[in-house]
C-alpha cells in the first residue's frame, strides 16, 4: 500500500525581516477634535495619543500591505519565489471577496503563493504569526509573509467621541522563515464570543442595501469595558505564553503588546513587573491604534531606534473584537 510523502520538517522558525508602511498624512488631536465634543488634554488623558495617521485615497489596505511586505522581504533577502503563502490579516478591508491577499502576493511577485485574510481584528498579527510559526516548521511553506495593513479611517465615524480619537491607518509586515533553533515560541490564543459586543459594528452591511439608510456601518465601542477586559487578560495570557516559552519576564529585551491605548499598556507592564532593562513599546502614542498592524509596526519603532537589538526576546500580546486575545514570545530579528 502506498504512503503518503510528508515534506520535509524543520526544527524551528524564526522572524527573518521587518518592513511597515506608515501614510503621509499624520492627524493630529486637534483636527481630531473639531468633529468631537473633546479636547487634546483628555485625549491624551485618556489614551496617550497625540497623533495618528490617516491613508489617502491610494493608499489602501493592499498597496499599504505591498510595500510593508516588500520591505520585510528586502531585509530578509526572500526572493518572491521562495514565499508559499501570503497571511494578511486586517479588519477593515471593505470587499467581501475576493480577498485581499491574493492581490498582496499578486503584488510582490510571489505567484506561487497561497494567500489568504485572517479575521482576528487586533489580535490578527499573532494569529498569523501562530499559522506561519506552523507552516514552516511542518515543511509547507519554506518562507510566509505576515502582513497586519489596516485602513481604520474608513470603518470608524468621525464623530463618534468613543472612537474617533483612537484609530490610525498603516501596515506593517515580517517574513518568516525556518531556524535550527526555535524563534518564535508557542502561541496562546483564545476567545470570548459571548462578549463580541463590546467592539462591534453598529449594524450589518446588509442594512446598507436600504436606500434609506443612514451612513455605512461604522465601529463602536464600550470602552471601559474593555478597558476592564484588556487589564485582566494581557497579563494572563502573556504569563502562560512565557511558561509555554520556558523563559522568565527578567529574560525580555521588549514587551509589545497591541498599541489600543496607552494606559492599558502602562497597566499590563506594571502587572507583568517587568525588569528595567525591558523596552515597552509606545507606538500608539504617534500612531494610534491601527488594530492588526500595530504590533509589526511597534517591532519596528523598537529596533530602529535602537531600543532593541537583533536576538532578544520580544513578547507579543494581541486583544481586541472578538474578543480574540494571542501572545507569543519572539526572538527579534
Amino acid at each position: 500500500m502506498a504512503r503518503l510523502r510528508t515534506p520535509e520538517r524543520s526544527p524551528g522558525s524564526r522572524i527573518l525581516g521587518v518592513g511597515v508602511y506608515r501614510p503621509t498624512r499624520v492627524v493630529d488631536n486637534d483636527e481630531i477634535c473639531a468633529g468631537i465634543d473633546s479636547s487634546d488634554a483628555w485625549i491624551r488623558r485618556r489614551s496617550g495619543i497625540v497623533t495618528r495617521r490617516f491613508a489617502g485615497p491610494d493608499e489602501t489596505v493592499i498597496t499599504m500591505a505591498a510595500e510593508a511586505a516588500r520591505k520585510a522581504m528586502a531585509q530578509s533577502g526572500t526572493h518572491p519565489d521562495d514565499v508559499g503563502m501570503v497571511l494578511l490579516a486586517t479588519m477593515s478591508f471593505l470587499e467581501q471577496a475576493p480577498a485581499a491577499a491574493p492581490r498582496v502576493a499578486h503584488l510582490l511577485g510571489a505567484r506561487a503563493a497561497g494567500s489568504l485574510d485572517i479575521g482576528a481584528a487586533c489580535s490578527g498579527f499573532c494569529y498569523a504569526l501562530g499559522l506561519a510559526d506552523s507552516l514552516v516548521r511542518s515543511g509547507d511553506a519554506r518562507a510566509v509573509v505576515v502582513v497586519g495593513s489596516e485602513k481604520m479611517s474608513d470603518i470608524v465615524d468621525p464623530r463618534d467621541r468613543g472612537t474617533a480619537f483612537l484609530f490610525g491607518d498603516g501596515a506593517g509586515a515580517v517574513v518568516v522563515g525556518p531556524s535550527d533553533t526555535p524563534g518564535i515560541g508557542p502561541v496562546v490564543w483564545g476567545a470570548d464570543g459571548e462578549r463580541h459586543h463590546m467592539i462591534a459594528h453598529d449594524r450589518t452591511w446588509l442594512d446598507a442595501r436600504n436606500p434609506h439608510a443612514t451612513p455605512w456601518p461604522t465601529l463602536r465601542m464600550t470602552g471601559p469595558e474593555v478597558f476592564r477586559w484588556a487589564t485582566r487578560v494581557v497579563p494572563e495570557i502573556s504569563r502562560q505564553a512565557l511558561a509555554k516559552a520556558g523563559v522568565e519576564v527578567a529574560d525580555l529585551a521588549a514587551f509589545v503588546p497591541h498599541q489600543a491605548n496607552a494606559r492599558i499598556v502602562d497597566a499590563a507592564a506594571r502587572t507583568l513587573g517587568l525588569a528595567p532593562h525591558t523596552a515597552v513599546a509606545k507606538d500608539v502614542v504617534t500612531a494610534g491604534n491601527t488594530s492588526a498592524a500595530s504590533i509589526p509596526l511597534a517591532i519596528d519603532e523598537l529596533l530602529s531606534q535602537g531600543r532593541v537589538s537583533s536576538g532578544g526576546l520580544a513578547l507579543l500580546v494581541g486583544f481586541g473584537a472578538g474578543l480574540a486575545h494571542a501572545a507569543q514570545v519572539v526572538t527579534l530579528p
